[in-house]
């Protein structure tokens, strides 16, 4: 498979499962898989950035929120793990945090 047609087939099966968990509440993928799928996506993506659509899933955070939620701002930004796949990667972030 080309890395077009791996960026696009990446994209859709993403959207999908996020509109299954979000939308629907029934996801149908884990979170593990989720993830490296994502970062397979990010990793093309950065190596074809030209290929990047407003559409990916590495363009928006999550789904909608519900309308019950209030918006919050805070004084700095929040800082996460993310994703980790190794203890390296666990390492990494604590070095970051300081």
């Amino acid at each position: 498979m080309d890395y077009k047609s791996e960026m696009k087939s990446l994209r859709d099966r993403l959207n999908e499962a996020g509109y299954r968990y979000y939308v629907l509440d029934d996801p149908d993928m884990d979170d593990y898989t989720y993830d490296r799928l994502l970062r397979r996506l990010e990793e093309l993506e950065a190596a074809h950035p030209e290929e990047i659509t407003p559409d990916s899933p590495t363009q928006r955070v999550g789904g909608a929120a519900l309308e019950s939620f209030a918006q919050v701002e805070h004084p700095a930004p929040l800082e996460s793990l993310q994703d980790v796949f190794s203890p390296e990667e666990v390492e990494e972030f604590a070095r970051r945090m300081g």
